[in-house]
């Protein structure tokens, strides 16, 4: 039994390792990995990139358990509890669950010391491990080269995007960033690319060895009418033990934005690349694509007026924002409750959204690298932007948004994972 509860091991990790809460590279939590026997039995799903991960995830975990099969799901950061990480069938687990994982690290570590999210990380694995799942869905958390869950070895990898965010540890270009997003890949393993990768990434592929598979050469989906869609498997590499296969009168998916087709798509090419060993039905695909969660990422809460909550934070995140934004209907007043952190690239995202709102609340994120709300509104008006008020807080802001809008206006919460979480019950 442990003798900490949930909370007091979160508030002990955040501090407990000297380096902070980002120490990247393997040693370390490779050492405890092994002291610790975590070697998956079962198929591992890694899935890494710039933007989508987490959709990509929320797809597989729950095609995966609609088909039957046991899904054990890390995913990473959490909008309201710790517990949102670790996942097994879609649903999270208990903190009695985490935190005799947690002791079983404590006890296996010695003198090496763990980060947060690797302790996360071995945590999690330890409990699938436990719960004999059928298949595990990792995420990684930043990169993928260092991170800590690439002392796994996944059976299909995944790079979802490339682009520029977490500079200062991946470097400040797309080619670098595609070679350490590239350090999850394995020879002969399938990697699923969801975007026109950058040379560097296609360059990293051959010299692993890893079938890359690319959109619109290996796989390729069109949108129907009548709300349906398509899919369409045809992989080019012989190596790969998988048959082509056409999907066809898919229901478009729940995650709202027009993006989330490519995401879906990501998660259809590694089931067809895993088919033989996970095999999943239409009916399980269907019911995987029409009941897939993935709060935060463009939700569009139901009532009016309508409020869409994005946890973006990067330029390309903004970009498929405002996408998604320009499809929405009409609405006569169009309000941003926004703030970043102050690490992230808020004038890019600002100069690429502006367009879309009427007027901005900025507030604070009282967290380490959070910006005060009188910085949020200096850096929009900076940006030309005249309507702007300051408030204390997100929920006040969220509160003032909803107290002055009609029905026919629109409220965007957004910026970071943080900013939606301190909406909280305001917004739900």
């Amino acid at each position: 039994m442990s003798t900490r509860t949930l909370q007091q091991w979160l508030q002990h990790l955040e501090t407990a390792h000297a380096a902070g809460t980002i120490d990247m590279g393997l040693e370390r939590v490779g050492r405890v990995k092994d002291a610790m026997r975590l070697q998956p039995r079962c198929p591992v799903i890694i899935v890494g990139g710039t933007n989508g991960k987490g959709s990509v995830c929320a797809f597989l975990s729950r095609i995966y358990t609609e088909a039957g099969f046991k899904t054990g799901t890390l995913t990473s950061p959490h909008l309201h509890r710790f517990n949102e990480r670790i996942t097994v069938n879609c649903e999270p687990v208990a903190d009695d669950a985490i935190t005799a994982a947690f002791e079983r690290i404590e006890s296996a570590r010695g003198e090496t010391s763990l980060t947060y999210f690797e302790f996360n990380t071995l945590a999690a694995v330890d409990i699938f491990l436990r719960e004999n799942v059928d298949v595990m869905i990792l995420e990684v958390g930043l990169g993928g080269r260092l991170d800590a869950v690439n002392v796994f070895d996944g059976d299909c990898t995944v790079i979802t995007s490339v682009d520029l965010d977490h500079q200062a540890y991946l470097g400040d270009s797309i080619d670098s960033i595609a070679r350490e997003k590239a350090g999850i890949l394995r020879p002969n393993v399938p990697a699923v690319c969801g975007q026109t990768p950058p040379p560097a990434l296609v360059s990293c592929a051959e010299n692993i060895g890893a079938p890359l598979l690319l959109p619109k050469r290996d796989f390729d989906f069109a949108k129907l009418e009548q709300q349906q869609w398509s899919f369409r498997f045809h992989p080019t590499e012989s190596s790969l033990k998988a048959a082509p296969r056409n999907r066809n009168s898919l229901p478009i998916p729940a995650l709202r934005g027009g993006y989330q087709l490519g995401n879906a798509a990501c998660a259809l090419a590694v089931v067809e690349c895993l088919f033989e060993r996970l095999p999943a039905d239409i009916g399980a695909i269907k019911r995987g694509l029409l009941l897939v969660e993935n709060p935060g990422r463009f939700q569009v809460l139901p009532g009016r007026p309508l409020v869409v909550l994005d946890v973006g934070h990067n330029p390309h995140a903004a970009r498929a924002l405002r996408q998604s934004l320009m499809a929405l209907p009409f609405a006569q007043n169009r309000t941003a409750v926004f703030s970043m952190l102050a690490d992230k690239d808020i004038d890019t995202v600002i100069e690429t959204v502006k367009d879309q709102f009427d007027e901005w609340f900025a507030a604070p994120l009282n967290v380490p690298r959070g910006m005060s709300a009188a910085a949020v509104a200096a850096k929009l008006r900076a940006h030309g932007i005249s309507a702007v008020q300051e408030y204390d807080s997100v929920e006040a802001a969220c509160r003032s948004a909803l107290s002055r809008a009609s029905e026919n206006d629109r409220i965007t919460v957004f910026g970071s994972f943080h900013t939606v979480a301190e909406a909280g019950t305001v917004c739900r």
